[in-house]
C-alpha cells in the first residue's frame, strides 16, 4: 500500500474534488427531478407528455452518451456553462468559477441524468399520498399549485426519501466517469494520472479510489437503512 502513503494528498484532493461534484449534481438532479415529476402529473396534456419522454429518453440513455454531449455538444454550441459560476457558490466551490468548464459540463450530465431516476422516485412517493388528502385539498379550493406545495409534496418527499438515497447512491458512483471526459483531480482521473504518468501499479491505485468512494456511500446507506428500519417499527 505504499502508493496510498505516498500519494495520499492526491487521493484527498480527488475525493474533495469528487465529494464537491456529487453535492452540486445531487442538488441540480433533485430540482431537476422534482420539477420533472410535476410535470408528469400536470392536468395540462402537452405537460405530462413533455415530462414522460424527458424521463424515457434519460432513462434509456447511457450515462456516458449524456456526458459525452455534455463535454463536447456545449462547447460546439458555444457553451461554458458559465451560468454555473453562480457568485455566492462560486466561493464555496471554487472549480465552478475557474476555467475549466469540464467540472460544470459534468454538474450538467450528472444532474440531467440523474433527475429522470429522482423524477420517478418523487412520482412513486407522490402515487403513496391518500388520493383522498388532493381531493379534500381542491375541495376547500387549493390551486394544483397550492395542492402540491402544502399537501402532496411534502408528504411524497417523506415517501421517497429512501428511493431516492439510493439514487443518489447510484449517482456518486456514476460520477467516476467523470474524469474520463475532462474533468481534472477528481478520483477517477487521479487514477489515470498515477498509472499513466507515473506508472504507478494499478490494484493499489483502484484500492484507494474504492475506499474513496466507500466513504461516501457506506454511511448513506446505513442512514438509509435506519431510515427504513424506524419506518417499519412506525407500521
Amino acid at each position: 500500500m505504499r502508493v496510498l502513503v505516498d500519494h495520499f494528498d492526491v487521493f484527498v484532493g480527488g475525493f474533495w474534488l469528487t465529494l464537491q461534484l456529487c453535492l452540486l449534481s445531487a442538488t441540480g438532479a433533485l430540482l431537476i427531478g422534482t420539477l420533472v415529476a410535476i410535470l408528469r402529473i400536470s392536468p395540462v396534456p402537452p405537460l405530462r407528455w413533455l415530462g414522460g419522454a424527458y424521463v424515457t429518453v434519460l432513462r434509456n440513455v447511457p450515462l456516458t452518451v449524456v456526458m459525452f454531449f455534455s463535454a463536447f455538444g456545449l462547447p460546439a454550441l458555444g457553451s461554458n456553462a458559465d451560468f454555473l459560476r453562480i457568485p455566492g457558490l462560486s466561493i464555496v466551490f471554487s472549480r465552478l468559477g475557474i476555467d475549466l468548464p469540464y467540472f460544470r459540463f459534468a454538474i450538467i450530465a450528472l444532474s440531467v441524468y440523474t433527475g429522470a431516476f429522482v423524477c420517478e422516485a418523487i412520482r412513486s412517493g407522490i402515487n403513496a399520498v391518500p388520493p383522498g388528502q388532493a381531493e379534500a385539498a381542491r375541495a376547500i379550493g387549493l390551486t394544483f399549485t397550492q395542492n402540491l406545495r402544502h399537501v402532496v409534496l411534502p408528504q411524497a418527499w417523506k415517501a421517497a426519501i429512501v428511493p431516492l438515497g439510493s439514487v443518489i447512491i447510484a449517482m456518486i458512483k456514476n460520477s467516476a466517469l467523470a474524469g474520463f471526459f475532462g474533468v481534472v483531480g477528481d478520483l477517477s482521473n487521479s487514477a489515470q494520472n498515477l498509472t499513466s504518468a507515473l506508472g504507478e501499479p494499478i490494484i493499489p491505485v483502484f484500492v484507494g479510489i474504492s475506499i474513496g468512494f466507500l466513504i461516501m456511500t457506506v454511511p448513506l446507506g446505513l442512514l438509509l437503512d435506519r431510515v427504513e428500519a424506524r419506518r417499519a417499527v412506525a407500521r
